[in-house]
């Protein structure tokens, strides 16, 4: 095939993928003919064009494929001829693609198999695009090939472009990604017989926990019992657990008390600075006998810092606040575990509940918490100044998007005189390892001006804000 037949051909792939997407298949069977002959041409198993096939089972049956499929995609030239190479592609493209968001996601009834073979084909997606597995699901907590980069693809070739012939293409970038399959993830499990999947043991087994699926679960709560609860229970302490450790990571690399050199250091002999104890005494060598006389000893300083330090999380549990609300109850309670801090955590809507007696179980948190309903961010802070003994030994963090129900201008009022008071008040619009969420543009620019931007993103930022006070 010359240059001009192979691009043809290659349009007629991508048409075929557009018309199987959105299920034209009366107006797309000239194309689903086309595409047929095109993989006869290029020896290939018509499979390649079956979006009800795994890819896991698609490359069971043919593991010569594998390549195809378990290496990234490299970017093509749009300068360069197109060859049976570029042609491959486009069909393996058109595979992922219609696996991850074609036919088989649009059923009525999602099955607990179903959504389990959809997420592994997702990661044939991320690992074709290059990016760490879970990342374009936001399952890499804190960690995402572009955490807090909104609107750009990620240098990892994350961002996806496919030519449909000379001049003409397009390109999806890693956000646009990440957000849509989030959607399509919380559909998908929203129309999954989620209560009768949980009542069956083996059918429970199959579901991976996830962000979308512990919000879900976190809604029903309310609804299971019995063999239900006792599963729903289980893939939420699963996922606490998973994404704990990430997270304790980050704050052990992060948090570390400074040395307090006010204190004398202990003159111990396992304090002994041996190096400097040589060095100032060197004035003292005696040539003659060959020896140093030490006339003074020193010893490291070891002592920390031991100011306590109050820290006061206050964290809407609307719906859309879910994400958010996971990571920063987890990172509460792994503040709470460090010395000389002592964490307070409040969630809020409309009303006001206290959950320091459980912040050190962050699973049980979650489980006392109601998502939805409406934000009324002034009272919860209200509420959350009662606490405050020392403002300048306590750091308040509101987790919010900042769409309040009350006056804007009455909130931004009494958040500046909070800060007046000498209080580390952080505003946090988001904690979330997909780096995207929607934040009230007004009080992005108001705290701004005040020195005190919304933090929006990887939890890393957070946590570095929070080290910052603990360690001062």
């Amino acid at each position: 095939m010359d240059t001009e037949q192979i691009s043809q051909r290659r349009q007629v792939v991508y048409w075929r993928l557009l018309t199987s997407m959105f299920g034209f298949s009366e107006q797309g069977a000239n194309f689903e003919n086309m595409a047929t002959e095109v993989v006869s041409e290029l020896n290939l198993p018509q499979l390649i064009l079956d979006p009800n096939i795994s890819i896991e089972n698609l490359l069971h049956r043919y593991p010569e494929l594998e390549p195809d499929f378990n290496n990234p995609i490299i970017p093509e030239d749009e300068t360069a001829d197109a060859t049976e190479a570029t042609l491959r592609r486009a069909l393996v493209i058109s595979k992922l693609l219609l696996n991850a968001f074609g036919p088989n996601t649009q059923s009525g009834v999602v099955t607990a198999q179903q959504y389990a073979q959809w997420l592994k084909d997702v990661g044939f997606l991320e690992k074709a695009l290059g990016c760490q597995p879970g990342s374009l699901r936001g399952q890499a907590p804190g960690s995402g090939t572009n955490a807090g980069n909104q609107n750009q693809g990620s240098g990892n070739g994350a961002g996806m472009g496919a030519g449909a012939g000379s001049g003409g293409g397009f390109t999806v970038t890693e956000e646009q990604l990440r957000a849509t399959l989030k959607a399509l993830e919380g559909e998908l499990i929203q129309r999954m017989a989620l209560q009768e999947v949980l009542k069956d043991d083996r059918l429970a087994s199959q579901l991976t926990p996830s962000m979308a699926l512990v919000e879900q679960l976190l809604r029903e709560k309310a609804n299971l019992s019995g063999n239900s609860l006792k599963n729903a229970k289980r893939l939420i302490q699963e996922y606490v657990n998973e994404l704990a450790e990430v997270l304790r990571l980050q704050v052990a690399q992060a948090v570390a008390g400074k040395i307090d050199y006010s204190v004398p250091p202990k003159r111990v002999f396992r304090n002994l600075d041996l190096k400097r104890t040589i060095w100032k005494n060197l004035t003292n060598w005696n040539p003659e006998e060959q020896r140093l006389f030490v006339d003074r000893l020193y010893y490291h300083h070891t002592a920390k810092k031991k100011t306590p330090t109050r820290m006061i999380v206050v964290v809407d549990q609307s719906g859309s606040m879910v994400d958010a609300m996971v990571q920063c109850t987890i990172l509460a309670s792994i503040f709470a575990g460090l010395p000389n801090v002592d964490v307070h955590l409040l969630a809020f809507d409309t009303q006001v509940i206290d959950l320091t007696a459980w912040v050190h179980d962050p699973f049980e948190v979650l489980l006392r918490t109601n998502l939805g309903g409406g934000t009324y961010i002034y009272a919860a802070l209200q509420e959350a100044a009662q606490k405050i003994l020392e403002p300048q030994n306590t750091v308040m963090v509101l987790i919010s998007d900042f769409y309040e129900g009350g006056s804007d201008q009455v909130l931004f009022d009494y958040i500046k005189s909070l800060k007046e008071s000498g209080l580390h008040f952080i505003p946090v619009g988001a904690v979330t390892s997909s780096g995207y969420f929607s934040v009230n543009q007004w009080f992005r620019d108001k705290l701004k001006e005040l020195g005190m931007p919304i933090l929006t993103g990887s939890p890393k930022k957070l946590i570095e804000e929070l080290k910052k006070v603990i360690v001062s």
